[in-house]
């Protein structure tokens, strides 16, 4: 899991998020500037053939193939309902001590399932293929 480290933290503050949308496809003229991503919640996660890969810091949720019509606030949350940053009613520079704990703890919890949804992935993958090698290797075609 990730340490509890200023770089981990740094995400919570708008100026950091917009930081990451350099090379973002969408600027002018549409709902999903970087401006807008970054006050939704939104981190510029590209990749080489996806550029316009966009991932919500707090619940790790990943939504690409942006529309310039797309509200970044909406698909956040229709596509991520339960997520506490985009539930927020004020800003982060507001919030008591206590309130970023419970944040972080919310947090903490999207982190770990995202970690075992890739683990038992990973395992069924890897279950699979070992029962089609025992399946060949008992009919015979080793």
């Amino acid at each position: 899991m990730e340490p509890f480290v200023e770089e981990n933290i740094k995400m919570y503050f708008y100026e950091n998020r917009l930081k990451t949308f350099e090379g973002w496809p969408f600027d002018e003229d549409c709902m999903c500037t970087p401006e807008n991503m970054a006050k939704a919640g939104f981190i510029h996660t590209p990749s080489e053939n996806s550029p316009d890969i966009a991932m919500c810091f707090f619940c790790l949720k990943e939504l690409e193939g942006w529309e310039p019509d797309d509200d970044p606030e909406k698909e956040h949350k229709s596509h991520s309902p339960s997520c506490h940053f985009s539930l927020l009613k004020k800003k982060v520079e507001e919030i008591t001590v206590e309130e970023f704990f419970k944040l972080q703890k919310e947090r903490h919890k999207f982190i770990i399932n995202k970690s075992c949804n890739e683990a038992v992935t990973k395992f069924e993958e890897a279950a699979k293929v070992r029962r089609a090698d025992i399946i060949k290797t008992a009919m015979g075609e080793e």
